[in-house]
């Protein structure tokens, strides 16, 4: 059955109707096996399609009395009614306005059978996946005519293309997975870049600090790295400064106790700002958050002590630091290497967790070489 398009009312100008979008096709999935309805889910989530699914004939039945599906892929073999009969009911009166039922069966049935019930097409199981679109497309655009008869392929055959079908559908949800992480990577450096443009006077703050948490993670739990947001939440560890005045974000001079007051609500802020961030969940925001934390407990925002701290914000804490004590600052010029190490030292069990301090020993070389590296970048 053909479906109207809009562009074809005499009411709608053809300068608009070429904006307009195209109505998804309505998909009602009819099986009880639910690793088939997985499948059958992951194949057709695009966005020509809507898709419903329901695991028996009955529930299938109230769906389509309201939802009013354009397909409905039936299963033959249902718990309760089965799909022939149902197949039936749904394919009895107005032409114009019932669904074109796709029967499925893993049963030796006869395509008489499936005409009879009123059906305009047979797949047997395990049937293609983009054969399944093909078979859509032809029977939504191009014929009323049932898709029944002719040769089938054996259960080998079949098995064969099955398998092929699968690995193409994987392999092209795995490129759509690669693109959205590339944009991702894109939208958070150049967000970080936006945060350094407000704050100048750290320069490749975020690049370095990344680098320095990277390294000393690899040093003290690399299984911290399987969890992807933690490498965001690095480098938006200051996205709440958005919140804060640059007047006191640059300010030469000593801060007043208002002006920390506010300074020290960026870590609140971050996390606010990242809660509903679905990729940054993990690790990352409780960076966001807890970065300005101390092992001893005098830091904020929540006072946290000892191992209370998340694991990944102990280890930026110090990287952090690190950068912090070696640029210069609107209030004060940058102590050289040695000096910072010295405080890091320093501040073993006070203001940093014991273990990362001891991987901080572990790894100076390599973190000097970065900072040695960046600085020659920025100059």
């Amino acid at each position: 059955m053909l479906r109207p398009s809009l562009r074809n009312t005499m009411d709608t100008p053809q300068l608009y109707a070429d904006f307009l979008p195209t109505a998804r096709r309505r998909i009602l999935v009819v099986d009880d096996d639910p690793s088939l309805r997985l499948l059958l889910r992951e194949t057709l989530a695009a966005d020509e399609f809507e898709l419903e699914e329901v695991a028996s004939a009955e529930e299938a039945h109230d769906v389509a009395r309201f939802w009013r599906p354009s397909v409905v892929l039936l299963d033959v073999t249902l718990p309760g009614l089965d799909g022939l009969s149902f197949c039936r009911h749904l394919t009895k009166g107005d032409p114009e306005s019932r669904p074109t039922v796709i029967l499925l069966t893993g049963t030796k049935m006869t395509d008489i059978e499936a005409r009879d019930a009123g059906a305009q097409a047979l797949l047997r199981k395990p049937f293609s996946p983009l054969e399944l679109i093909r078979l859509i497309d032809h029977l939504d655009e191009a014929s009323t005519e049932p898709l029944l008869g002719g040769e089938n392929e054996s259960d080998a055959e079949q098995l064969l293309i099955y398998a092929r079908d699968l690995s193409r559908i994987v392999e092209v949800e795995r490129t759509h997975r690669r693109l959205l992480q590339q944009a991702y990577r894109q939208t958070v450096a150049a967000l970080a870049d936006a945060l350094e443009a407000k704050d100048p006077g750290t320069g490749l703050h975020a690049q370095r600090v990344q680098h320095y948490a990277l390294t000393l993670t690899e040093a003290v739990d690399r299984r911290l790295l399987d969890d992807p947001s933690l490498e965001y939440g690095f480098v938006l560890h200051d996205v709440g400064k958005i919140g804060i005045p640059d007047n006191i974000l640059n300010k030469p001079g000593p801060l007043t106790p208002e002006e920390r007051r506010l300074i020290e609500l960026h870590p609140t802020i971050g996390a606010e700002i990242l809660s509903s961030v679905a990729m940054l969940q993990g690790e990352g925001v409780k960076v966001v958050r807890s970065h300005h934390e101390r092992w001893d407990g005098a830091g904020y925002p929540d006072g946290l002590v000892g191992e209370e701290m998340p694991l990944g914000a102990r280890i930026f804490a110090l990287a952090d630091a690190l950068d912090a004590m070696t640029s210069d600052r609107p209030y004060r010029d940058a102590l050289s290497w040695e000096q910072a190490t010295d405080e890091i030292l320093s501040q073993d069990g006070a203001q940093f967790d014991p273990h990362v301090v001891r991987a901080f020993c572990l790894r100076e070389q390599r973190l000097r070489r970065i900072f040695e590296e960046l600085a020659v970048v920025a100059a």
